[in-house]
């Protein structure tokens, strides 16, 4: 189920707070963040953030085309290393042409 429209998105307060901090700055100097349930508005883009994934931080800078999805989208915290060297090996041997006898 999706949040109500009255509600309006959920933005970590610190998250913004830190954010209009950074647009009055001159060092562009990454955000933290462990809040990966915060939808990205309109205010982030064009600021760089880093993003905890549960083991370490993933950079991010938001465009436009972000504005809407939530932080924990950009940052996967699962890494695919592959299948079993047994699928490997049998797929190996289907695209091996047959050998004339």
């Amino acid at each position: 189920m999706t949040r109500s429209v009255w509600k309006g998105p959920f933005v970590e307060e610190s998250l913004i707070k830190k954010a209009e901090k950074q647009k009055n700055e001159s060092g562009k100097k990454p955000i933290k963040t462990w809040s990966r349930k915060s939808t990205i508005i309109p205010d982030f883009v064009g600021l760089s953030f880093l993003i905890y994934n549960g083991k370490k931080f993933i950079p991010l800078t938001v465009s436009e085309d972000m504005v809407g999805h939530k932080f924990g989208e950009f940052a996967p915290t699962r890494q695919f290393f592959g299948h079993t060297p047994a699928d490997k090996k049998a797929k190996a041997e289907e695209t091996k042409p047959a050998e004339k006898k």
